[in-house]
């Protein structure tokens, strides 16, 4: 099991990531043609290329300009591979530049929606009509283009808006289709991969778990495995996941670090009692709060819960064992964001459970989970039998609140940040949306503000509130609320929170912000 993937379909497209905001979105969309994709750096080798056997390429936007010293650029060997490929904005002028035609800095930018006129409707417009609005974000265009292409796509101020090359496969247009801005985007993207690349809609969850059963047992055989278990929706199927493929062999263990969010101990094992699995609960607040006392970096903190998390595994190895592996439910997004897949892009922030391991750590790891986005996995949550108010949960990172604790971890901000979070949701849920965001929680920092609370002045903690909107973690908008149930949601916490005098809401997107706090 290579890094823990389970065996993927033999349709599958590759996406060659050039560092653009959308990059990880089109490998999403190509997904939802249930056609398996994935992210990898556009550094890889045609041999590489060819090893993987793809039915398709796909290269990414990128926030350069190709003629830039230093640029990034594929090998130019990728299009004699005869694997049709699509070149995405930057992925455009990427291939004409390498292939012999010219790109400049564009007269006039196009940013936003703009009208797509399209010359040709065989192939990678078909069902479309003649005119169509497409979402464009670029200062370049495709001046000259190489022998052989030809124009299927202009817009008022770009000329070679779409275009192809038909007897080598290979296509560019300038705009977005992975965005939601480009109505018909999706139906382009289907085109591309359906009928110019021949794939069919292998890419199922029902097969994932098939394939992921077979594999763990596979990859396995007769070992033990310990199972971390942190009661949210990815480690609960991952827990389910392997359970089903190796029964006994696998022991759960849940450990309450103190850094769960309120009842959430008590629900997880009530929920899994149903499935009949060996679950060992350690109670460790105690020492993970003195780890963490004094601790102000984020990225610290994130460290030292990973790391005590893997002692608490090895005392139970020691007591229990042995166990030659640690199955654990890291995702897709975790591995991006910790750069565990090489790319232009940067390290966002490490995930305890992927970078945050110690490199002292002797377990084998499993990570079925490791390329599905979060949506997928509750697809395959929902399969499995996992209780919908499990699968429906919100995302919790794996630090728990020490993350959503600004500054040093303290008893008293602990237990503000728990109820507090707890108002938010269960305003949310009486107001019917909390399923209609992906995060809702409080966040509580170092700073206070005077309040009056009846007759007497009071100097409290400042919480703020954060709601985003999101598919998979790597864009987010925040929640535009009712001003009345902002208002309740505040009322709440400043009258129910003992030590809270102010409540704010946080209007910041990702990007430029991250979704936790730290």
């Amino acid at each position: 099991m290579k890094d823990g993937l389970t065996s993927v379909p033999e349709d599958k497209v590759l996406v060659l990531d050039f560092g653009g905001q959308y990059s990880h979105l089109i490998a999403r969309r190509i997904r939802e043609c249930r056609v398996y994709s994935e992210l990898i750096s556009y550094t890889v080798s045609p041999r590489e290329v060819q090893t993987l056997q793809p039915k398709g390429l796909i290269l990414s936007g990128g926030p350069t300009s190709v003629y830039e010293e230093d640029a990034p650029l594929c090998d130019p060997e990728l299009f004699k591979l005869g694997i049709p490929i699509l070149g995405i904005c930057y992925g455009l002028h990427a291939m004409v530049h390498l292939l012999g035609g010219s790109v400049v800095r564009a007269a006039r930018k196009e940013y936003g929606k703009t009208e797509l006129f399209i010359g040709d409707r065989s192939d990678l417009f078909q069902g479309l009509e003649n005119r169509t609005v497409c979402w464009m974000s670029h200062g370049d265009m495709a001046e000259t283009l190489p022998e052989g292409f030809e124009v299927i796509g202009r817009t008022a101020n770009t000329p070679t808006a779409a275009i192809r090359r038909r007897d080598r496969k290979l296509y560019g247009v300038q705009f977005h289709p992975e965005v939601a801005h480009t109505p018909r985007g999706l139906d382009i993207l289907k085109n591309f991969v359906y009928r110019v690349c021949g794939c069919r809609p292998t890419w199922t969850m029902e097969s994932f778990i098939e394939n992921a059963v077979k594999e763990i047992r596979e990859t396995v055989g007769k070992d033990r495995v310990l199972c971390a278990l942190s009661g949210g929706v990815d480690s609960s199927t991952v827990a389910v996941l392997a359970h089903k493929a190796l029964g006994d062999q696998l022991t759960c263990v849940f450990v309450d670090h103190g850094l769960l969010r309120k009842g959430e101990a008590e629900q997880v094992l009530e929920m899994l009692e149903k499935f009949k699995m060996n679950i060992i609960h350690v109670s460790a607040a105690e020492r993970f709060l003195s780890r963490l006392k004094g601790v102000d970096d984020p990225e610290e903190k994130r460290r030292l819960v990973g790391e005590e998390f893997i002692r608490v595994f090895a005392e139970v190895e020691r007591e229990k064992g042995p166990f030659q592996w640690l199955v654990q439910g890291t995702l897709y997004p975790d591995v991006i964001e910790s750069a565990g897949v090489k790319s232009p892009a940067a390290k966002i922030k490490t995930h305890h459970n992927v970078a945050g391991l110690p490199s002292w750590m002797k377990f084998k790891l499993l990570e079925p989970l490791r390329w599905l986005y979060k949506d997928e996995v509750r697809e395959v949550a929902g399969l499995l039998g996992i209780p919908r108010e499990i699968v429906r949960r919100h995302p919790f990172p794996g630090p728990g609140l020490a993350v959503r604790v600004l500054g040093p971890v303290t008893p008293e901000k602990l237990r503000i940040c728990r109820e507090a979070s707890f108002i938010v949701e269960e305003e949310l849920k009486k107001a019917g949306l909390y399923d209609a965001v992906w995060q809702a929680f409080a966040v509580v920092g170092e700073d206070k503000a005077v309040g009056v609370l009846g007759d007497e002045r009071k100097f409290g903690y400042i919480v703020t509130v954060k709601v985003v909107e999101s598919v998979d973690a790597m864009t987010a908008e925040w929640k535009r609320l009712p001003y009345e149930l902002l208002e309740r949601i505040s009322s709440r916490i400043t009258n129910e929170v003992d030590g809270v005098t102010w409540v704010t809401y946080a209007i910041s997107s990702k990007p430029p912000s991250t979704i936790e706090p730290c």
